[in-house]
């Protein structure tokens, strides 16, 4: 029998004279010459489940971090600058290159080469470093100028697209029905006409632009008593009347390509897994065709908001098979009951492809499989220009509603004998929520001075935040109960570095519900030599009694709503004392 030769040989394939190399062909979905959904269907042919799964997934990230594993792609990461300093150009041009450098990863270095959707906020403005800073939404509405507002959203779609952001979650179109929602300023305002006015300008300049914009929360978002993502019970012809018209205006006249959902229930069925509002009204009814994307967390909200779901994997189930496709959450490390969610079996795999296909569908759409980079000289130009910023202040005039000017007292007059400027706002050129620094700030005591001189006198007056606290250092033992009244063993016991907590929808240990248990903390303080302290106390809500030395010094032991309670005591300097503290929710 003749002996098998082994070889291992480096070879080169050459191209003879009059002989054509044979080229693979590219898979159908990467030929830009094809209809979208002919793409669409082709490359979700070729995807794995994981690969299907982070289509679905979205997060506040990068890739500095080299433990976090993007190898089968993700739907879109929310990109931070990595460098804040020089001038606005600079900041965004560097910012464009390092969304470009992470972009290229997934269109380079993944299987199947699918690009991610850059996101962020821009409510009013990019919510970055450099980004020009226009008037809040409030403000814009005050304007009753769509045309105007229609320009301010292609200013900002300019600055978002140069540098390589293609998804914004904004704007912010619930109906401001209760004047002390803290996210008020957010919005266009109580009146369904004028916000649905203004949805539909502001919406429909960014998608022109090549930016997706996000319409949210769907829907009331805001409850009775300006509580945020409280429970909202109304009748359909209310939602119809009052909080559906915005949205609507921002599919049918702005044509958004995305919706984000609420954290709040809407009539007893949580808004991210209500399967009425996501699919037999949104896509139905208003033939809506984009995707959806959940508020941050919102998807396993039902576990701690609403308590409607015993795990995050039936929350997630029943959020897809509602109707919602991405699952935005606030870092990598939480996707794993996402991603175990979808490979249970328990979600119909054409209740996933859908979802998926709504993806790419999108991503073919804004050319990012085609055009993918961003062009950093170009963001370095659009980000703070001073066209941009002369936009933001013919905006900020017009938003001005002056109702009475007594003696033509405004403008003030250079000429002026005396003006008093009291509050901690006037010095901090305070640009409002979901804003970035601006460029170039002024704050009105700057501008007074200015315009004044010695004029103006200005004092701070009363602090917006009581600062004559401060939290007690100590190790506390802590022991959680699982009912209002310390019954019985502790359901857990741990040690607290300080009893400095703001729990609101997360419970305070594991095993303990959010809103109904008690707490007993026990230990040391000891007064610093030099120190005399004269008060001690608790600021909460709800029920404590407070013992120092074994002796009841604050007995609040009842329900009620947020404040503080203060004993005068006369703790010397060097002094050591036992602290116990009761507490109920």
């Amino acid at each position: 029998m003749p002996q098998l030769s082994k070889r291992l040989a480096l070879v080169a394939l050459l191209a003879l004279p009059g002989r054509a190399v044979a080229q693979s062909p590219l898979p159908p979905y990467r030929n830009p010459r094809l209809p979208v959904a002919e793409r669409v269907q082709d490359l979700l042919s070729r995807m794995t489940i994981d690969e299907k799964f982070w289509q679905l997934f979205a997060v506040p990230g990068d890739l500095d971090d080299s433990s976090d594993d993007y190898s089968h792609g993700i739907f879109g990461l929310q990109i931070a600058p990595a460098d804040t300093s020089g001038a606005p150009g600079a900041i965004a041009a560097a910012h464009a290159a390092r969304i470009d450098s992470i972009q290229r990863y997934f269109v380079e270095h993944t299987r199947l080469h699918i690009p991610i959707i850059p996101l962020d906020e821009a409510v009013h403005g990019l919510k970055r470093p450099g980004a020009t800073s226009f008037p809040q939404a409030i403000a814009l509405a005050a304007t009753w100028d769509t045309a105007l507002v229609g320009d301010v959203a292609a200013a900002i779609a300019s600055e978002v697209r140069s540098r390589g952001l293609r998804q914004v979650l904004s704007p912010v179109v619930n109906i401001a029905s209760d004047v002390r929602w803290g996210r008020t300023e957010e919005t266009f305002g109580e009146d369904p006409v004028l916000s649905s006015a203004m949805a539909g300008a502001f919406v429909g300049a960014m998608e022109r632009a090549g930016v997706i914009a996000t319409p949210k929360h769907f829907v009331a978002n805001v409850g009775e008593g300006g509580r945020d993502s409280y429970p909202a019970e109304w009748s359909r012809r209310t939602l119809e009347e009052r909080f559906f018209p915005p949205f609507r205006a921002a599919i049918a006249q702005g044509h958004a390509q995305a919706v984000m959902s609420a954290y709040n229930s809407v009539n007893g069925i949580p808004a991210s897994q209500n399967r009425w509002l996501l699919t037999d009204v949104l896509r139905g009814d208003w033939g809506f065709d984009g995707f959806v994307i959940s508020d941050q967390a919102a998807t396993a909200g039902p576990t701690v908001l609403q308590h409607t779901e015993a795990s995050t994997a039936s929350a997630t189930e029943h959020a897809l098979e509602a109707g919602l496709d991405v699952i935005f959450q606030p870092s990598y490390r939480q996707y794993r009951p996402y991603l175990a969610a979808i490979k249970s079996g328990r979600i119909p795999q054409r209740v996933i492809d859908s979802a998926v296909a709504r993806v790419l569908r999108a991503k073919f759409s804004l050319g990012l499989f085609d055009h993918p980079y961003a062009d950093p000289a170009e963001a370095g130009r659009v980000n703070g220009s001073a066209e941009h910023r002369a936009l933001a202040r013919r905006a900020a005039r017009e938003a001005i509603v002056l109702l009475r000017n007594r003696g033509g007292t405004l403008p003030l007059s250079s000429n002026v004998g005396s003006v008093a400027l009291i509050g901690q706002d006037a010095i901090e050129a305070r640009l409002g929520g979901y804003s970035g620094p601006g460029v170039h700030p002024v704050s009105i005591r700057d501008a007074l001075q200015s315009r004044l001189g010695g004029a103006m006198r200005y004092s701070p007056g009363v602090s917006r935040i009581d600062t004559q606290y401060v939290t007690v250092p100590a190790a506390f033992h802590a022991e959680y109960f699982d009912n209002p009244r310390l019954e019985g063993a502790p359901g857990a016991v741990r040690t607290d570095s300080a009893i400095d907590f703001h729990w609101t929808i997360t419970p305070p240990a594991r095993g303990i519900d959010q809103d109904w248990y008690s707490v007993r903390w026990t230990g040391r303080i000891d007064v610093p030599a030099g120190d005399t302290v004269h008060q001690i106390g608790v600021v909460g809500d709800d029920g404590y009694r407070l013992y120092l030395d074994d002796s009841l010094i604050v007995n609040d032991w009842t329900k009620r709503s947020f404040g503080s309670h203060l004993a005068q005591v006369a703790l010397l300097p060097g002094s050591s004392h036992t602290v116990r503290l009761e507490y109920f929710e």
